[in-house]
């Protein structure tokens, strides 16, 4: 049984930074890419960032700039650091991973999200 679990979401005001962690968890398995999702309250969940298992990253237009994706094999961990946020980056940002359980087939899975809030 694989997990992702989420980390770091809080409230902060604008301009300020914030770092969001996942990790992978559970049974053996091998990962192919992994990836940062977003909803805001009446809005369809959305594309953040991207990163594969060999490091290219991909990023959504409203991010590029201020949103850096990153990851560590060794700890099965994805970050996500955030600076110069804004009010409209308020969301539950949810973790993505394309893994293969061992055994298993290739599919996604998702955390259960943290919140993220940027207020003054």
């Amino acid at each position: 049984q694989v997990q992702l679990v989420e980390s770091g979401g809080e409230l902060v005001q604008p301009g300020g930074s914030l770092r969001l962690s996942c990790k992978a968890s559970g049974s053996s398995f091998l990962i192919y890419a992994m990836g940062w999702y977003r909803q805001a309250p009446g809005k369809q969940r959305e594309l953040v960032a991207t990163i594969t298992s060999g490091g290219s990253t991909n990023y959504a237009d409203s991010v590029k700039g201020r949103f850096t994706i990153s990851r560590d094999g060794a700890k099965n961990t994805m970050y996500l650091q955030m600076n110069s946020l804004k009010p409209e980056d308020t969301a539950v940002y949810y973790c993505n991973a394309d893994l293969q359980p061992y055994g298993q087939i290739r599919r996604g899975y998702w955390g259960q999200g943290t919140q993220v809030t940027v207020s003054s």
